[in-house]
């Protein structure tokens, strides 16, 4: 037995006021969404967790209070302040749609759900995000936690990621004008399956949806959603080179591409990462750095060298592409978590 579409709705609103999250994007019970609020955390949310994201939330919202703002920004002034937040494109691109939105939207996000899909960097889900939570329309909101509700809520067999098409599909099952209360029915399943649906030892007993879940029923709760196994992802191999002038107390850093993986961010120089073999196990040295991204795992390797005239990557120095940074400035540079630990790592000699 399910519920019909208008009970589900109204049971998840009603545990939804009794338990909704306190969110520093989130608006309090009868005020109305902030679209750059909820843009902005939809946008940091990808990929991370809302415990990591609270206070980069509170530090970009302080030092840009407005779109407009954001927009009159630098691309590397708000890439620095994302450091260590990873996935550098989503940075550059909250650059590229305030300034859209500010130039061509005069400050304001439009709140349909196809002109939000023109703006940089926001898909389906982030537009559907907006479209419900800061516009208070109806809109099939799935992300992750709502997927997980509805493939035990619905005994959802297909094996995620395939199975994720079938969770929206159900999903959107709930989706009407109904009561009206949009924003926060999306949020309801999104809380939900964050605090009590949890991906492991699930709360059944305080679910609201527990009488006509079809997983629970079944005791199915642990083992659903089902997952294809994955392919270890591959490993590769640099060297990173610190170069440092003993004379002037100066260490060499470069800003990476414009494009590619930690795109536009601070670096120390590297050679060309390459596919390596996978060492059994990671072995602690204080000659390498180890880091996992979401693809592939990478090795660097430590290589300390003195500047003189003719030093690797000179060329690059001269062509203005790296630039030399002082021992007392390097502290507060917004490095990407792969180059902190590289930092940390550096010879108490030359940091004395």
């Amino acid at each position: 037995m399910t519920l019909s579409a208008k009970d589900f709705r109204q049971q998840m609103l009603d545990w939804y006021d009794r338990h909704r999250r306190l969110l520093p994007w989130r608006a309090l019970p009868n005020q109305t969404s902030d679209p750059y609020h909820v843009w902005l955390s939809e946008i940091m949310l990808q990929q991370t967790t809302v415990q990591a994201v609270k206070a980069y939330f509170e530090k970009f919202l302080k030092k840009w209070p407005t779109v407009e703002d954001m927009a009159s920004s630098s691309q590397e002034a708000i890439i620095d302040e994302w450091a260590g937040l990873g996935y550098y494109a989503r940075a550059r691109n909250l650059h590229k749609c305030a300034k859209v939105v500010a130039d061509q939207h005069k400050g304001h996000f439009p709140s349909d759900y196809e002109e939000l899909l023109k703006l940089p960097g926001i898909g389906p889900y982030t537009a559907a995000a907006i479209t419900s939570i800061a516009f208070n329309k109806p809109a099939n909101v799935v992300d992750g936690n709502v997927e997980r509700v509805m493939a035990r809520y619905m005994c959802i067999e297909t094996p995620f990621p395939e199975g994720k098409a079938e969770a929206k599909e159900k999903a959107a099952l709930y989706i009407g004008t109904f009561e009206g209360r949009h924003s926060d029915y999306a949020q309801s399943l999104m809380d939900l399956g964050a605090t009590t649906c949890r991906p492991k030892s699930p709360v059944c007993g305080m679910c609201p949806l527990n009488k006509t879940c079809c997983a629970y029923s079944k005791n199915l709760q642990n083992e659903l959603p089902k997952r294809a196994k994955k392919k270890a992802p591959p490993h590769k191999k640099a060297t990173v080179y610190i170069i440092h002038n003993p004379d002037t107390g100066e260490i060499l850093l470069e800003r990476r591409p414009e494009t590619g993986l930690l795109a536009n961010t601070a670096a120390f120089p590297t050679s060309e990462w390459l596919e390596a073999e996978k060492p059994l196990k990671a072995k602690k040295s204080q000659n390498n750095v180890h880091h996992v991204f979401t693809h592939f795992s990478l090795t660097l390797s430590l290589k300390i060298i003195k500047a003189d005239e003719n030093f690797i990557f000179s060329d690059k120095l001269k062509r203005g592409e790296l630039q030399w940074v002082s021992l007392k400035e390097i502290g507060k540079v917004k490095f990407p978590s792969l180059f902190k630990k590289v930092y940390r790592m550096l010879p108490v000699d030359i940091l004395s």
